[in-house]
């Protein structure tokens, strides 16, 4: 059991909380390699990898569905790299989707803020009308 880490210590070296560690067992992503007598989960250096693998793919807006696939995928030699890319791509999709959707809330929002007076009460004010019957913008 030489050269095997805990739970604690992977979860150190990787920069992230221990009940990370233990979420992503329960999810199927990162499986101790063995474990002490006493119960404690033992896990071999790879396991730090595969953390900051993840850590770096949620950062990057990856669901955990998708960096399980992605996962599959790294140990693969047979896989060709287009496949992570149709991914990639995807997942940019996605986020230009997001990036557009933030841009309409920031145009709306600039609209209403531009309607405000900002010495009317709150009995009229603009914003708080809009709000409350659904439009985004006078």
């Amino acid at each position: 059991m030489a050269g095997f880490l805990t739970a604690g210590k992977v979860a150190g070296r990787a920069g992230v909380n221990i009940q990370t560690v233990r979420y992503y067992e329960r999810r199927g992503l990162l499986l101790p390699d063995s474990r002490k007598d006493s119960g404690y989960r033992l896990y071999s250096e790879e396991a730090v990898q595969k953390l900051l693998f993840i850590r770096n793919a949620q950062g990057l807006g990856f669901s955990l569905a998708e960096i399980a696939r992605l996962l599959r995928l790294r140990v693969g030699h047979k896989v060709q790299c287009g496949t992570v890319k149709k991914q990639a791509q995807a997942r940019l999709g996605v986020v230009q989707e997001k990036i557009a959707g933030l841009r309409g809330m920031e145009k709306a929002l600039r609209r209403l803020i531009r309607t405000c007076s900002a010495k009317a009460t709150t009995n009229r004010c603009p914003i708080l009308e809009s709000l409350e019957d659904g439009r985004k913008s006078p």
